[in-house]
């Protein structure tokens, strides 16, 4: 799965990354979490290509009653995305790309769960897949949010986690975001080869902390 990740890359190099047309303004992530607003990359509705737009990591169905169902629904398994009534829908019409440079994954110790810090190799920025939906509710309130789609580990993870956030290669961006392609090809796990992982700072375990020794590698990882 994935429940945490950080965003540290500045707003020039998203631009360039992923061709907006603006540069955008972005303060280092160190440990976003679900609930919160997240930057996502999606294309402009009037085809000015791609654009950045702040939504919220839990997605809430257009049918929804209410928001909270958002709390439930911040990872969608690959597997059954096309099939899943939350996701049916967004799957067929609404893609987008959230902009990482890595994620945290927790190992079970026998007494505590070890935060590990997972990145590509040489520490660049990447995109997970993802998908949106707009709700609306009583008295014009409105809400655009989003997931991120998951697949099963690849080799270097498999010991901490069984699943992983699809990453999509910088050359399969547009790809992705075509509706016209079905996009499956593309949910196999990140090449274990290009990433890494080490233990991390316990402190990104509070999701309410977020410094930058949250990606401070541990001494160890003690069973």
């Amino acid at each position: 799965m994935c429940g945490r990740f950080i965003l540290t890359s500045p707003g020039k190099d998203l631009a360039e990354h992923f061709g907006l047309m603006t540069e955008p303004e972005l303060s280092p992530r160190y440990n976003i979490a679900p609930s919160q607003e997240v930057a996502t990359i999606r294309l402009d509705p009037d085809g000015n290509g791609k654009r950045l737009a702040y939504l919220k990591w839990g997605l809430v169905p257009f049918w929804a009653k209410d928001q909270s169902i958002g709390s439930s629904l911040i990872n969608a398994r690959c597997e059954t995305v096309s099939q899943k009534p939350a996701f049916r829908a967004p799957f067929k019409k609404r893609r987008l790309l959230i902009p990482a440079n890595g994620f945290y994954e927790w190992m079970k110790m026998e007494d505590r769960k070890q935060p590990y810090l997972i990145q590509l190799a040489d520490r660049s920025l990447f995109a997970f897949a993802g998908l949106w939906d707009h709700w609306e509710g009583q008295e014009n309130v409105a809400l655009e949010s989003c997931v991120i789609i998951t697949t099963e580990s690849n080799d270097l993870l498999r010991r901490i986690h069984d699943r992983m956030p699809v990453i999509i290669s910088r050359n399969d961006y547009d790809s992705w975001l075509n509706l016209k392609v079905s996009g499956q090809e593309l949910w196999r796990p990140y090449p274990s080869s290009e990433m890494i992982c080490f233990p991390v700072n316990p402190k990104v375990n509070r999701s309410s902390y977020e410094k930058p020794d949250c990606i401070k590698p541990a001494l160890r990882a003690e069973s």
